[in-house]
């Protein structure tokens, strides 16, 4: 594809022109007082400059905590269901710009655009799941042990809550995280990914025409060093909601420690797909494609292992090896493509250094293995769909999560040894299994150390009214979307009304 032809792309999807973006703090855009930007430009050409983002300071993270501040007195008071009504308005206006929205995604991260047009449901579904719990936001109430006397517990909001989110879900990891907090009473400042900028100031500009408050929502544009690491030290802020990888998620627990803020963490995967001898083989061979190379890989729920019994392991490996050959690698935007590149340089390195290392471990590259750098890929930054078989469990490409288009397959005995096979790793995220048989669905149900667990369909795929996290080192026991995503924005009170005129002692009084 030429620089002709993905202009003429561009203009045919109705693409935003090249301008500055600011920051969103108290409900104005405004620049970084360091006076400094930063280029975002299209992993897939880097001809195509989406926009230059400010390249902000802690002076500027320090404005948007004391306007979120500010406003989280009057937004914590205002009625749960008149909050909703704000997300319910965003939702709407998501729905209706989903397919503009999805386009610039694309072009700014690289998925294809009906993976972006999903990432953008995402955010609708998840406005209207928040909305929905503003007349919820469930407590409980208990019998009291003493005459004349009423228990309940309610939950209540933290305060200004800090979001760091990644690249790869754009505006979706965004939306799970922020439309909880605000829901439950909390503002935001939220950092977004400095590869993905675009989506969450989308995110803002749909804020602030459904009129939200001025400093409810606030976002700062800049590197994790610059604003990532102070917000986690902010005495004002009190909940700190981060996705990316194990390294930095332990680093900032550390560093939130002192101030004994709240702690969300979503982090790293080495997922695993397992394959029975009774399995639909054809119907595990989608689930693996789709599971391994959609996002090109770069899911923290990529089917970066698959554990195939050894009576199907040779058909199994065949049979993906060559629907990996035919996908199709190119700029998202084009209908044409499957996969589209990874999102940067240093992340195609990544994968490159995995691939020479599987290599050198052993195993049996059958599909894929090279950087594609010619011709129409020639400005982007793609990789062939990767397939390793031979690979054993102990390999570095069976134990490290790689975020990119490469899988890893792996022979087994039996559903048992492949239990331990998919336990077997740090991470504990996201796991599979395909089979006929109930019994081994609910044995792996019970035994897999993850937390979401799929039977006849990939690691991918995860709604948003379910609880999503993981165990071990993929996450510090929160989770996020669902109900449950509710529990990261707020904490407990206990309450306790007395209204039989005279002093009841509690434990003591109740004979």
């Amino acid at each position: 594809m030429t620089t002709t032809d993905i202009t003429s792309l561009a203009q045919q999807h109705d693409l935003r022109a090249t301008r500055e973006y600011k920051n969103y703090i108290d409900g104005q855009w405004v620049s970084s007082s360091s006076g400094k930007t930063f280029e975002d430009r299209n992993p897939a050409d880097q001809d195509d400059l989406i926009g230059t983002f400010q390249e902000s300071s802690e002076d500027d993270l320090n404005a948007a905590v004391d306007a979120a501040s500010r406003a989280y007195e009057s937004w914590r008071l205002t009625p749960a269901p008149k909050r909703a009504e704000y997300l319910y308005k965003v939702g709407d206006i998501l729905k209706r710009d989903k397919d503009k929205i999805a386009r610039e995604m694309t072009r700014e991260m690289g998925k294809v655009f009906d993976e972006t047009k999903g990432d953008v449901q995402e955010a609708i579904d998840m406005a209207f799941l928040a909305a929905g719990e503003g007349r919820r936001l469930f407590g409980v109430t208990t019998p009291s042990e003493l005459h004349n006397k009423f228990n309940m517990a309610v939950r209540v909001p933290l305060g200004v809550a800090g979001l760091i989110t990644p690249w790869n879900f754009p505006i979706a990891i965004p939306a799970w995280k922020g439309m909880a907090a605000l829901i439950c009473g909390n503002t935001v400042v939220i950092k977004p990914a400095s590869l993905t900028p675009l989506a969450v100031i989308m995110l803002a500009e749909a804020f602030e025409e459904a009129g939200l408050p001025k400093g409810v929502w606030n976002v700062v544009t800049g590197g994790g060093r610059e604003i990532g690491e102070p917000m986690t030290k902010h005495s004002k802020i009190r909940v700190i909601s981060f996705t990316g990888s194990t390294e930095v998620g332990r680093d900032i627990s550390v560093a939130c420690a002192p101030t004994f803020k709240h702690v969300h963490l979503e982090m790293g995967g080495k997922n695993v797909i397992m394959v029975m001898d009774d399995a639909d083989v054809d119907l595990a061979v989608d689930g693996a494609l789709w599971g391994a190379f959609g996002t090109t890989g770069q899911r923290c729920t990529a089917a970066s292992r698959i554990v195939v019994h050894a009576k199907v392991y040779d058909q199994f490996v065949e049979k993906l090896a060559g629907r990996a050959k035919k996908l199709r690698v190119g700029n998202g935007l084009d209908p044409k493509i499957d996969m589209g590149p990874s999102v940067s340089a240093s992340q195609r390195k990544t994968v490159e250094s995995y691939v020479k290392i599987g290599k050198d471990e052993g195993a049996t590259c059958v599909a894929g293995g090279n950087a594609l750098t010619d011709g129409d890929h020639a400005r982007g930054f793609f990789h062939e769909p990767t397939v390793f078989a031979d690979v054993k469990r102990d390999m570095r490409i069976a134990q490290e999560e790689i975020f990119g288009p490469v899988t890893a397959v792996i022979k087994c005995d039996s559903l048992e040894d492949a239990i331990s096979i998919g336990n077997g790793v740090k991470y504990g995220l996201s796991s599979s299994l395909y089979t006929r048989d109930v019994n081994k669905a609910f044995t792996a149900m019970r035994d897999m150390e993850t937390g979401i667990f799929y039977v006849n369909a990939p690691t991918i795929g995860a709604e948003v009214h379910l609880p999503f996290g993981g165990v071990k080192e993929t996450g510090n026991g929160h989770r996020e979307a669902g109900v449950a995503g509710i529990d990261v924005f707020t904490e407990w009170k206990s309450i306790y009304v007395d209204y039989s005129g005279a002093l009841q002692r509690a434990q003591i009084d109740t004979e």
